[in-house]
């Protein structure tokens, strides 16, 4: 049942690519071998609430953020938001779905076009999905996105080219085209990590700002632990296409459940650039990352694995809201 305080609502969720085949897979003298790329997720994010998902690259985060933005299609499970299920939508209902989330890329340099005036960049949205309205119409709607996003004065910033601003003032465009359509929810892939880290917090603060001002949910994609802590209210730790670990970031972060979780915290550089000493991350040097198709994903590169492990742990509570897949907890057996 869906509860109507979740934005999104992700149940059971699977994307298995193929890899490349072979002369014995062509003619079935074996297997066809499959990336799990994403294997059996389920989450929820709730209104006006920002969900991060955490993992190092290659975990299956943007993958999992093209699922849930329709680019491509689920194997199975489905994808409910504001109560509606869209994992089968097309046509003018997947168009609709589309102008309530909007996505944020990582790279400011190249996810804006070059050639094109700010203006004309935020105005982009509107003249696909907002084509009844008259120019002048879009034109206010395009200055209030640059208004809410900070950059003024507007009449100056809406006519400058991209090559004209610096990385944070672009990626503030970037914010802006996703708001100018007003949506609900917005998937921000890494937006600060190729921002100098005296910017970052800016961007941070902004995107706080409206959401608090403007009730807008956000998928924030990083890899990044500090900036999650700042900016998350509940955080799922991802690692090789299965959420290990989830629950309120605070929580999370400062009592983390599973190995994994342990050593990305383990990884966050020390912000005391006196303190030389040798940092001690829990984790198996020169573990096999092999995915098995059983078993725990961690299993190769845990302190802590055991012959159990070699199955499947279950995602369970272990504390109030805190859920964590390891059978190191007795109960995940």
């Amino acid at each position: 049942m869906q509860i109507l305080n979740n934005i999104l609502q992700v149940n059971n969720i699977k994307k298995y690519f193929t890899l490349r085949r072979g002369f014995k897979e062509i003619f079935h003298l074996a297997d066809i071998q499959y990336v799990k790329a994403i294997d059996d997720v389920s989450f929820k994010i709730g209104k006006g609430r920002v969900f991060v998902l955490a993992g190092e690259s290659g975990s299956g985060k943007t993958t999992l953020a093209r699922l849930i933005l329709r680019a491509i299609d689920p194997d199975s499970g489905s994808i409910i938001f504001d109560g509606e299920d869209i994992t089968k939508n097309n046509g003018s209902k997947l168009k609709k779905f589309r102008t309530n989330v909007q996505m944020i890329y990582q790279d400011p340099y190249t996810s804006i076009n070059p050639r094109m005036k700010i203006k004309d960049i935020v105005m982009e949205p509107l003249n696909i999905h907002n084509r009844q309205s008259s120019k002048q119409e879009r034109m206010e709607k395009v200055a209030r996105s640059l208004e809410d996003v900070r950059l003024q004065p507007v009449q100056d910033m809406a006519e400058k080219l991209p090559h004209m601003l610096s990385g944070g003032q672009r990626q503030r465009v970037a914010l802006a085209r996703a708001l100018v359509l007003k949506p609900k929810f917005i998937v921000a892939d890494e937006p600060v990590s190729m921002l100098d880290v005296s910017v970052r917090a800016e961007i941070l603060e902004l995107m706080r700002d409206l959401k608090d001002r403007l009730q807008i949910s956000y998928l924030y994609i990083t890899h990044d632990l500090s900036t999650s802590r700042y900016i998350g209210d509940d955080i799922a730790i991802m690692y090789a296409g299965k959420i290990v670990e989830s629950g309120p970031t605070e929580q999370v972060l400062l009592n983390p459940l599973h190995p994994y979780t342990q050593a990305l915290i383990d990884a966050v550089s020390d912000p005391d650039q006196n303190n030389l000493s040798e940092k001690n991350i829990r984790i198996k040097q020169g573990g096999d990352r092999t995915v098995k198709d059983k078993g725990c994903r961690f299993y190769y590169r845990c302190l802590y694995s055991m012959n159990i492990c070699k199955n499947d742990p279950m995602l369970a509570e272990e504390e109030k809201g805190h859920y964590v897949s390891c059978f190191i907890y007795p109960r995940k057996i």
